[in-house]
């Protein structure tokens, strides 16, 4: 019988092991993460306390923004403590942990961005009926669906990585814990039950983006039949956003997840896996929020709120009296 150790544990690679250049790293993804979350949550709130943005399409993006939230709060706290403390040790449960809730909120990411698509082809190619179809019970419904979907197929693919089992080497050539990077360390004579779980999320990453290109083939279809340059244009305005953030969620994936199986992790590979976690998540507002009129609106609206200009004139009132009279009313409101 061959000598097995069975393994209890596991080592984060991460990215030097020199501990100066670990701590550079772990306050750069921190600086990174704040950055994410700060945006993100920006969006989130405007879109629940502004009123004109109370529609489906923001609906999604609410969800999708809280969504890249918990995605990318898995693993970046986690390597920056690790950073800090220069321990990169993770158990089997927490390993587990971090597979299951990264699969789940990339899965939902992926359903909630075709739901997006759904939502811009019945805004465009049917007008007339998009109050009945995406009514807010609609809504609901399928961003419910995108979520429970997530944590079912997340559920699915952890328990199918983590029914093998793992010997020999206990160090993982990431930062955190994926799926390919413990098939490497596997020792189990047949990976069936894996591949089987790997298909069924190619089958669904292949059919949500088969919805995706339909979707967007009848939209530009309709598009381009309308007749003034205007309306074109503020058509596709609603819908590169949405198809920019999906471009990229899907490029990323494909490149970090069905990138050739070798037996040796590379520097690029955990440069793809960063750019898989970080990019989607921090492009999403950025695209959102610089070349979309409402969101912009939503924010002087918001600010207005917070600092109104009556309750500035009043303070400077009271700080200053001789200049209450109507002289210092005119001036300031003239400028």
């Amino acid at each position: 019988m061959s000598n097995v150790t069975k393994i209890t544990g596991f080592i984060l690679m991460g990215f030097s092991d020199v501990p100066e250049l670990q701590t550079v790293c772990g306050l750069f993804f921190l600086v990174m993460y704040l950055a994410v979350i700060m945006s993100n949550f920006l969006i989130i709130t405007l879109i629940t306390l502004d009123l004109k943005l109370q529609t489906p399409m923001y609906f999604f993006l609410k969800n999708l923004s809280l969504l890249d939230v918990l995605f990318i709060s898995v693993p970046i706290p986690n390597f920056f403590i690790n950073s800090i403390t220069h321990n990169n040790s993770i158990s089997i449960l927490g390993c587990a942990l971090q597979v299951i809730l990264m699969t789940s909120f990339a899965s939902g990411d992926l359903f909630v961005l075709t739901a997006m698509s759904y939502d811009r082809y019945i805004a465009i190619c049917s007008p007339l009926h998009y109050e009945a179809i995406m009514s807010r019970s609609n809504c609901v419904l399928m961003a419910g669906v995108s979520w429970a979907t997530g944590v079912l197929f997340g559920t699915l693919y952890t328990a199918c990585t983590f029914s093998m089992p793992f010997c020999g080497s206990c160090v993982i050539a990431q930062f955190f814990c994926d799926v390919p990077s413990l098939l490497r360390i596997s020792c189990s004579d047949t990976l069936v039950v894996i591949y089987t779980s790997l298909g069924i999320g190619v089958c669904l990453g292949i059919s949500c983006f088969i919805c995706v290109v339909i979707s967007y083939f009848y939209i530009f279809s309709t598009v381009l039949k309308i007749r003034t340059t205007k309306g074109q244009s503020k058509a596709f305005a609603t819908c590169l956003p949405h198809l920019t953030v999906f471009s990229v969620f899907i490029a990323t994936a494909c490149f970090d997840y069905l990138k050739p199986p070798s037996n040796t992790a590379s520097i690029a590979d955990r440069v793809f896996s960063v750019l898989y976690i970080v990019l989607p998540p921090s492009l999403n507002p950025v695209i959102y929020s610089l070349r979309n009129t409402d969101i912009k609106g939503a924010l002087r609206r918001l600010q207005q709120n917070l600092c109104p200009r009556r309750l500035l004139h009043l303070t400077v009132q009271s700080i200053c009296p001789r200049y209450s009279g109507s002289h210092f009313t005119n001036k300031f409101y003239n400028y």
